[in-house]
């Protein structure tokens, strides 16, 4: 009876630690599958949220992209303008290569003319001083010119007033004053030709010291300025694209890191870091 008794006392035991047992299990398995539905929508929501903040990136990168392949092809076209105008300058330099040589000549020469211009100017002094003896031999002469004709007017009123008595005497007179005046505007002739080949010649060394050196070197000045201004916006350009390239190559390091951190392939990024146009950079 004892052991009847503890054997269905122990069954009823076993039985309500089997629905204990049970009811707990059921327990953990609601709580379970609530963990796990919260767990599913916690990550849906997470990967929800990752997937919309890397759809915006994505669509912001691929603005920004679109962005720099206009800036790209914009600045393309401005290179190729500038190789254009490049063309074109060298083409002036080269047409202007051979007045520029001439003139370098001319300069060569003129600086040889204005070697000599210490002698030329003494040789100016000097015709300038001979001028002024000249002029005053030529006023001498004037003046004797002028005395002689009063003279010659005196006489032929004595001649004419003595006309009937001396009529032999003012004959040889007449020709003593003729031969006189005769040399006199001989002499007179000769000196007026002097004075103008010295007056020629001044004009030539007043034409050779009033020369500019420094105006033949106008064209090689202006061109050295084209180019340094052309050269100088080429270089500009240059640096600006390869700011361009390295802002697209860091912002693409940064997002293969973003998707390496996340455990996202690299396989279809499907871009490619640029290459900067200035060497060494």
């Amino acid at each position: 009876e004892i052991e009847a008794k503890y054997t269905k006392k122990m069954q009823v035991l076993r039985d309500e630690l089997d629905l204990r047992r049970k009811t707990e299990i059921h327990e953990v398995e609601e709580r379970k599958n609530n963990q796990i539905s919260e767990l599913m929508r916690n990550h849906e929501k997470a990967f929800s949220d990752i997937k919309n903040y890397y759809n915006d990136i994505t669509l912001k990168n691929l603005a920004l992209i679109s962005l720099l392949k206009e800036q790209m092809e914009e600045m393309k076209k401005r290179e190729n303008q500038l190789e254009k105008e490049k063309a074109d300058v060298l083409l002036q330099n080269k047409q202007l290569k051979e007045p520029l040589q001439q003139a370098q000549e001319q300069v060569s020469e003129l600086q040889k003319k204005l070697a000599h211009y210490e002698k030329d100017k003494e040789a100016l002094t000097n015709t300038k001083a001979h001028l002024k003896v000249t002029q005053k031999e030529l006023k001498d002469l004037q003046w004797e010119h002028e005395v002689l004709e009063q003279r010659f007017s005196k006489v032929q009123a004595e001649r004419d007033e003595l006309y009937q008595k001396f009529t032999k005497a003012i004959n040889e007179v007449q020709q003593k004053t003729g031969f006189k005046n005769l040399l006199l505007e001989r002499k007179l002739k000769g000196l007026l030709s002097v004075l103008e080949k010295k007056e020629v010649e001044l004009s030539e060394v007043f034409a050779a010291s009033n020369l500019d050196p420094g105006a033949l070197s106008l064209v090689s000045h202006k061109l050295e300025d084209v180019l340094n201004s052309k050269n100088a916006t080429i270089k500009d350009l240059q640096l600006q694209l390869a700011r361009v390239c390295k802002a697209h190559n860091d912002m693409l390091q940064t997002f293969e890191a973003k998707l390496t951190a996340f455990g996202i392939p690299l396989d279809n990024l499907g871009f490619k870091p640029l290459a900067s146009p200035v060497p060494g950079q």
